[in-house]
């Protein structure tokens, strides 16, 4: 793209063509064809979480979250409880194709004066990890953000050791855009935090990639993908 300047001959950015603000995302339900995504309930999903995420007895998954793991049921219940009122980290629980419950994602981090929002607090159980289920729920997400709600950025933002997690996010088409450096802590360490992310001009091809890879037909009878998203 050409360089913009101003009368000073400064370079400058391109004008912002995207009506700002915009809005909020609402506590509304994401369909899917492998899953559905669905405002977070204690009292419908709270039993089901707390078993899918039971799964992981080693609590493994609980690592590089700033929250958790949980020895109790109650004290996992009273989290929920939490989460279910919060509005910024917004919390959305993952259901099956069954509607059980199979983890937590949320959107956070909200900023409609800029158009910027951030993907995060994600925990997927194991049985729903590596499966369609796991890339189709962000695929719903990230297609809400650009095509619903008109936002220009959706950020994924992870400890920058957390190897699994960035290469999840470069899987779905985030790019890595650098590590800032003791930017937080978290559970009494540091946390050097890596940045990525997608912007609304790269959603179209991203989105004809996921379709694709989501399609019924790239599936063999045993439910194994025929290519790589």
């Amino acid at each position: 793209m050409a360089e913009r300047v101003n009368r000073m001959g400064q370079p400058i950015g391109w004008p912002v063509t995207t009506e700002l603000p915009r809005p909020r995302p609402q506590r509304t339900r994401l369909e899917g064809r492998f899953c559905a995504l669905v405002p977070l309930d204690v009292a419908a999903h709270g039993e089901e979480l707390w078993q899918a995420f039971s799964r992981d007895p080693s609590g493994a998954s609980w690592t590089y979250l700033p929250i958790g793991p949980y020895e109790t049921k109650a004290e996992f219940l009273a989290f929920l409880q939490a989460a279910q009122s919060s509005e910024d980290p917004l919390y959305y629980t993952v259901l099956n194709a069954q509607g059980r419950a199979l983890g937590h994602a949320t959107y956070l981090r909200i900023d409609p004066a800029h158009g910027v929002i951030e993907v995060g607090f994600i925990h997927f159980s194991p049985e729903m990890q590596r499966t369609p289920v796991s890339t189709e729920a962000m695929y719903l997400m990230m297609s809400y953000v650009f095509e619903t709600l008109g936002y220009r950025r959706y950020e994924w933002k992870c400890d920058a050791l957390n190897a699994p997690s960035i290469a999840a996010a470069k899987r779905l088409g985030f790019r890595f855009e650098g590590v800032f450096r003791q930017a937080t802590t978290y559970k009494g360490r540091n946390r050097d935090t890596a940045w990525l992310s997608v912007i609304d001009s790269e959603w179209p091809a991203l989105k004809a990639r996921f379709e694709l890879w989501l399609a019924a037909e790239n599936f063999d009878a045993a439910g194994r993908q025929k290519r790589s998203l």
